[in-house]
């Protein structure tokens, strides 16, 4: 389960790869560490057609009876992910890195990305409005969780059980707007030749080319 990632560019590279028409998140900084529940970009087709990137805060509402917000979206076929499935509910949400621990003990962060640059990536996602108490704010959120699949070759020693559904430009149109089953076939592990480990130890990834930060080791 991917519950860190970084997005380390700047806004107006995060508009430019996901080419939104308008912005939305203000002066945003760069993320060198998002947790579940924090807000971070992620662009969507809006009401009136044209492509927007916005803040909207990681985790879809819990199950009945459950306690923490979804982040993580695996099984497309059961009928609750069914219903977010179509065109105007799918978002893609920018990030240059994601974490994984190690499975066995010790824990140790694993960051990855497509080259030691951190170029930006996408991970296809789905968002919601909710109301409710988030962030310690009570009242209408908008949420957003991103779909996993199973672990390729480079990331199954690390976390055998999955990773993120990585897209690159090329298939940023056709999670966002394709029919349903076109954009479905995107759900696949991301070739693992076309990225890499950069680094490992830290709960925070800046996305510099380096020095590692205190306790990391770039690799």
């Amino acid at each position: 389960m991917c519950n860190l990632y970084s997005m380390t560019k700047s806004r107006e590279a995060a508009v430019a790869f996901t080419r939104a028409m308008v912005d939305r998140t203000g002066n945003q900084p760069p993320l060198p560490a998002i947790f579940p529940d924090q807000l971070a970009p992620v662009a969507r087709v809006g009401a009136d057609g044209k492509r927007e990137i916005l803040n909207m805060r990681w985790g879809f509402p819990p199950p009945p009876n459950g306690a923490r917000p979804v982040t993580n979206i695996r099984n497309l076929n059961s009928s609750f992910w069914r219903t977010w499935m179509a065109p105007g509910q799918r978002c893609i949400v920018p990030a240059t890195s994601f974490c994984e621990y190690t499975d066995a003990r010790p824990k140790v962060a694993h960051w990855f990305a497509l080259a030691p640059e951190r170029p930006l990536f996408a991970f296809a996602g789905l968002w919601r409005p909710w109301r409710g108490v988030r962030g310690k704010e009570d009242g209408e959120h908008l949420l957003f969780a991103f779909l996993t699949t199973e672990a390729n070759q480079l990331v199954e020693p690390i976390h055998a059980k999955a990773m993120p559904v990585m897209l690159t430009s090329a298939d940023i149109d056709i999670w966002l707007e394709a029919p349903e089953a076109e954009a479905r076939a995107l759900a696949k592990p991301f070739a693992p030749g076309a990225m890499r480990i950069v680094l490992s130890g830290p709960r925070e990834d800046m996305g510099e080319v380096g020095s590692p930060p205190p306790g990391g080791t770039l690799l």
